[in-house]
């Protein structure tokens, strides 16, 4: 019997959005466990395809961590400082698995396998024109 109260995350739900990834302009996608864009906290899968160019931004107003955690794939975590220089490189995927970043730090991610499949969690709501 369906149970609406979960969702279950298996290869089949993987592969599909591998699949969604690659044939997207941008070569990502994401599925969202929650379920409007109001709730707290934001829970989702990110599924990003080799040459995805994600801007270095940071969550500064209203002030948000993020929490990365890589499923499958590898990929380089980048950290700003104010000025734009490169501060750090953190390779994820086999051991670090994951970061957890504070709010307001400039961050950008680069896919370095054929993809990369990605949990998130950050505070909702989300509004694209906060950076």
């Amino acid at each position: 019997m369906p149970d609406s109260h979960l969702q279950v995350l298996d290869s089949a739900l993987v592969l599909s959005l591998i699949e969604r990834a690659r044939q997207s302009p941008r070569l990502r996608t994401n599925h969202n466990f929650h379920s409007s864009m109001d709730d707290n906290p934001h829970r989702f899968l990110s599924v990003m395809i080799r040459g995805t160019y994600i801007t270095p931004h940071r969550h500064r107003d209203p002030p948000k961590s993020e929490s990365f955690l890589v499923l499958e794939g590898e990929l380089a975590f980048f950290i700003f400082d104010d000025a734009g220089q490169i501060a750090s490189i953190h390779v994820l995927g086999r051991d670090p698995l994951g970061i957890d970043i504070q709010p307001g730090v400039w961050h950008t991610i680069a896919v370095l396998s054929n993809h990369a499949v990605c949990f998130e969690v950050k505070p909702g709501p989300y509004s694209a024109a906060k950076r």
